[in-house]
């Protein structure tokens, strides 16, 4: 393996979220991580690869849908006569 391992208190400061938050990714089994006895570590590779599998690229004109019905604007009256 290449380069260092990180703690979960270096992955949160990375990531700018509370240690709490790493835990809970690391519990639900989200991020991969390494077990080194009673000790939870990360491979930057790791931390990189969790991040471009959450990305969500933005919407463009291209891509936003577009109906294809006309939408009304006023709903027809449902008075009793």
């Amino acid at each position: 393996m290449e380069g260092e391992l990180l703690t979960l208190e270096d992955v949160a400061k990375r990531l700018d979220v509370p240690p709490r938050f790493v835990r809970r990714l690391v519990a639900e089994r989200r991020i991969t991580y390494h077990k080194v006895g009673r000790y939870v570590r990360f491979h930057e590779r790791d931390i990189a690869d969790y991040l471009a599998a959450n990305r969500i690229e933005a919407m463009t004109a291209s891509t936003i849908p577009r109906r294809t019905t006309p939408r009304t604007t006023r709903r027809p009256n449902r008075r009793a006569s």
